[in-house]
């Protein structure tokens, strides 16, 4: 089974969200009196926020914008999937986040604003302690301004500040949980980085953490740009939000990447392993015609074919004359040579065209191949039936015994004659080119049968060439795509001069001095040269020798197959461009709505580990757990490998576990245990552990008070396992 035989793999795009109306949630009097501690999970693309005491949180888009409604003049402040229900809203919504750093407090408050009136805190103050998350090594200035909102403008008695990835740990790990392992190696993917951080006996070792510039938003980000390279032209707008689907569902991260593209490299396993994306699409109105307008449709392109075989017919013949009476005029030219002065000779050149004798030679060795190859087509389209001469009466008489009719019929005499005539030529041409073939073809055998091996290799120097001359050929014409490129710019020089060119030979005047170029053949090598699309007779020569050559080889020698042959090269390389990219008739709407998804989707994963294949200059994260970890002794680092617990969302990607154990397997001892595990929910066991620390005896003493801020500062924390500052050491 061929690649083009494969089912596809369709996949469609969701629809999109209805905007969701979000029920506020009751504030109790259990909850009011008891001081239910609010947890929030302030995230760069996804707000999740709740009581301590509920088991899910609510999430929303972490996402506002200030926009106004143009039909009533209206200022509306939308958040989170709120801004979909405005066209304009998009362009001008904001984060709290740029990059990995809290710094739009704005965003934020209006964050907070969403996230305390879903929960029904209409008071002035929220009397509850806030337990919040930030980023890791977040900077003083984002936790100072933070704090300052939540104590000036809400008026919080306490807040605790917690890394993400220590509490999905945590809440992973606990007791409750069915299993307590208080030692492991947390890599935390997040929205514009990805960190690891080595907890020993449940506490963060902060000092040892490392980061890398890499998060789920450039992913996507550079997953888009890969779609928009492989279609550059696609009608359908995509989006990020359609990327982000994509990333989610249907892309992965390769357990050995190299071997993976290698696989992929064949045409089968790349339409194997690819995921077609349908866009929505309209299929035009089809007009219905009757069988009768059909068939008068048929018969009139029939019949435009006919005139078009004709004139093109009449059209050549007149170029096979003109070219024969060049060829005559230049040849009598050159008979002349001995009978003139020097100066006469000159004379005659120039009023010719021509400039020297040795562009005189040029011309007429150009004609005379012209030539052959005409008459050698024209023999072929004609076969080999046996021309007898028919008669032309009216060749002989003088024009002025003729009335117009007879004119006419003369001058089409005349041109049947001449068309006679070449073909007689063009025939025994053929015949002249059939001994010259079997003599060739008899000391070709000869060769061949006195040394094989010294012929073959000949034969296989020959193809190489012929080979290479149509690859220069094809390099040529993409590099002319390229305006920056030198063969570009030398078509533009062309063309350029071409239209600054002010001289006209002579030979190409009229009486008004009009400019005839393209009369002659000569005058095309230039527009083949600026024409990219022009065919080229030395191409079709080449084609049809390298056929003769393989053909020779097959037949003779033993060594060379099918698959050495030009045209299997080529077909296997058409046939993984085709699985790669295929095309689609223009017709075809179903087909020009759809995106093909290969290596794509394992490359837009792939920079977590290969940062520069995205252009980012920094370590991947084979080489930052390899760093971290030799920063431990080795019972210590045999400790930690035994947990190594994946968190965050772009955590849930198919094949992260089993490349990071194709990671660092090699760099451990063979008898080391080693085990990677997923966060049971990545995406919001985070704000889950926090919910959980929340309810515990330990909580109250994390928080910084509103009395402690005023002394110490927004930048003040204290030290417990899953603060950015701790007492831990290394061990």
């Amino acid at each position: 089974m061929g690649p083009e035989q494969l089912p596809l793999n369709i996949v469609h795009l969701p629809p999109p969200n209805e905007i969701p109306i979000p029920t506020p949630a009751t504030y109790t009097e259990e909850i009011s009196s008891q001081h239910v501690p609010l947890v929030v999970d302030n995230g760069s693309s996804t707000l999740r926020f709740g009581w301590a005491s509920m088991n899910e949180p609510r999430c929303a888009q972490n996402a506002s914008s200030k926009y106004k409604e143009r039909r009533q003049g209206k200022q509306l402040l939308l958040f989170g999937e709120g801004i979909d229900s405005e066209s304009g809203a998009r362009a001008q919504s904001k984060t709290p986040w740029e990059g990995d750093v809290l710094v739009n407090m704005d965003a934020l408050e209006n964050a907070l604003d969403y996230a305390f009136t879903n929960l029904s805190i209409d008071s002035a103050s929220v009397d509850h302690p806030i337990i919040m998350t930030e980023r890791l090594a977040s900077p003083l200035h984002s936790r100072a301004l933070t704090s300052e909102l939540l104590f000036e403008l809400y008026g919080a008695p306490s807040v605790t500040y917690a890394v993400d990835a220590p509490m999905s740990f945590f809440f992973n790990n606990r007791p409750s949980a069915g299993h307590f392992l208080t030692s492991g190696l947390v890599v935390s993917f997040n929205t514009a980085s990805t960190s690891v951080i080595p907890v020993l006996s449940g506490r963060g070792i902060m000092s040892a953490a490392k980061r890398i510039p890499w998060g789920a938003q450039h992913a996507n980000e550079y997953f888009l740009k890969l779609i928009n390279l492989k279609y550059p032209t696609f009608g359908t707008r995509v989006t990020t939000n359609h990327t982000s689907w994509l990333l989610r569902n249907h892309c992965g991260v390769a357990p050995d990447y190299t071997e993976l593209m290698r696989t992929l490299a064949d045409p089968l396993q790349l339409r194997t392993h690819e995921v077609v994306v349908q866009f929505p699409f309209a299929l035009p109105a089809a007009e219905e015609k009757t069988e009768e307008e059909l068939a008068r449709i048929a018969e009139r392109r029939r019949e435009q074919g006919r005139k078009l075989q004709e004139i093109a017919a009449k059209a050549r013949m007149e170029k096979l004359l003109q070219k024969e009476n060049d060829l005559r005029e230049l040849t009598e030219l050159r008979d002349r040579r001995g009978e003139v002065g020097k100066r006469e000779w000159v004379a005659l050149l120039q009023a010719e065209g021509i400039a020297d004798d040795q562009e005189l030679e040029h011309a007429i060795k150009k004609l005379e191949a012209d030539l052959k190859k005409q008459r050698k087509k024209e023999a072929a389209d004609g076969g080999d039936d046996i021309l007898e001469e028919p008669s032309f009466p009216l060749l002989d008489t003088p024009d002025e015994e003729l009335d117009e009719e007879g004119l006419k019929e003369k001058r089409k005499q005349k041109l049947m004659k001449a068309g006679f005539d070449a073909r007689v030529r063009a025939r025994k041409e053929k015949e002249r080119e059939r001994e010259e073939r079997a003599a060739e073809e008899r000391a070709d055998a000869e060769e061949r049968e006195r040394d094989l091996a010294g012929w073959s290799s000949r034969l296989r120097q020959e193809q190489e060439d012929i080979m290479n001359r149509i690859k220069d050929r094809t390099r040529r014409r993409a590099a002319l795509g390229d305006r920056k490129s030198a063969a570009s710019q030398a078509r533009m020089k062309s063309i350029a001069s071409l239209a600054a060119d002010e001289r006209i030979p002579k030979k190409r005047r009229k009486g008004t001095g009009e400019d005839m170029f393209g009369a002659d053949d000569a005058d095309w090598a230039i527009y083949r040269k600026i024409n990219t699309a022009a065919p080229s007779s030395d191409e079709e020569d080449d084609l049809a020798q390298l056929a003769s050559v393989e053909q020779k080889l097959l037949a003779h020698d033993p060594t060379f197959d099918l698959a050495q042959t030009h045209a299997a090269r080529a077909s296997a390389r058409s046939a993984l461009l085709t699985a790669f990219r295929p095309i689609y008739d223009d017709g075809d709407v179903e087909g020009q709505a759809r995106i093909h998804l290969s290596t794509e989707r394992w490359r837009a994963c792939e920079p977590w580990f290969t940062p520069s294949l995205a252009g980012v200059d920094s370590a991947g994260l084979g080489e930052i757990l390899q760093h971290v970890l030799g920063m431990f002794s080795l019972d210590v680092r045999g400790r930690l490998v035994q947990n190594v617990f994946l968190t965050g969302a772009p955590a849930a990607l198919p094949g992260l576990p089993e490349r990071l154990e194709h990671t660092l397997r090699p760099v451990l001892p063979t008898s080391a245990p080693l085990r990677v595990v997923r966060a049971a929910d990545p995406a919001i066991d985070a704000w889950r552990g926090m919910a959980a620390f929340a309810r515990t005896e330990e909580f109250p003493r994390t928080g910084v008070s509103k009395a402690e801020y005023e002394e110490g500062g927004g930048e003040r924390v204290k030290r417990w396992f899953g603060g950015n500052w701790n007492a831990s050491l290394i061990g």
